[in-house]
């Protein structure tokens, strides 16, 4: 279990300010290696590079969503079965947020700048989520991870065929986030309704279409 959950209120508000300022700057550290050490470099270019590297800190971005998102549904959750389920999917999506972070800065490029604006809303999102009960904040993650699922999907078939290293990066994301779904659903996801999904889908447009660019 995490430590955080021993602390008094000031110390645990230290402990998430801190967090989310590693999450935002882009500092983390991954347990696992990166997927793409075992990839070849390959020649990119100009355009492919730019391209690679704006769908990289697309995902970025959706890491750091992730761990404000997770961060938040674990401080509010009722049962310690489904805080547990939070705090480990969290470990692994800083796995994520690191090897994004370095293949972003591999390809050139720089985090967005709009990361404590997502941070900041993602973590609102996930303790309203959270404070609606455990099983519509697990129904919010299993919606959540379908939705990143076919995101990283259209990514697969975006990156250019040769850019191996991202690749292995997102396939790998992908399989972690169909687990952190299906964790959600046997611990009693409810249903989200569908104009929640249907919102979700439009704000992670916004979020897409934003963070390639900036």
């Amino acid at each position: 279990m995490t430590a955080h959950r021993y602390f008094n209120p000031l110390d645990r508000l230290i402990v998430d300010a801190d967090k989310a300022l590693r999450v935002i700057a882009g500092v983390a550290s991954a347990t696992r290696p990166t997927p793409a050490a075992q990839s070849p470099d390959a020649t990119l270019s100009a355009a492919e590079q730019r391209h690679s590297a704006g769908l990289m800190r697309v995902n970025h971005v959706g890491e750091v969503c992730a761990q404000a998102l997770y961060n938040s549904q674990a401080r509010h959750a009722h049962s310690p079965a489904v805080r547990e389920q939070f705090d480990e999917a969290g470990r692994e999506e800083e796995d994520h947020l690191a090897w994004t972070a370095q293949r972003v800065r591999e390809l050139g490029s720089r985090l967005s700048l709009l990361n404590p604006l997502w941070y900041a809303g993602s973590f609102a999102l996930g303790t309203l989520a959270a404070r609606m009960g455990d099983g519509q904040s697990l129904g919010f993650v299993v919606e959540t991870e379908k939705q990143v699922e076919a995101h990283l999907e259209s990514h697969l078939g975006e990156l250019p065929p040769q850019d191996a290293k991202s690749r292995a990066i997102v396939r790998q994301m992908q399989l972690d986030e169909i687990e952190h779904g299906a964790a959600a659903q046997r611990l009693g996801a409810t249903v989200t309704p569908a104009p929640v999904k249907a919102l979700m889908g439009v704000m992670g447009k916004v979020m897409t279409k934003t963070a390639y660019y900036v």
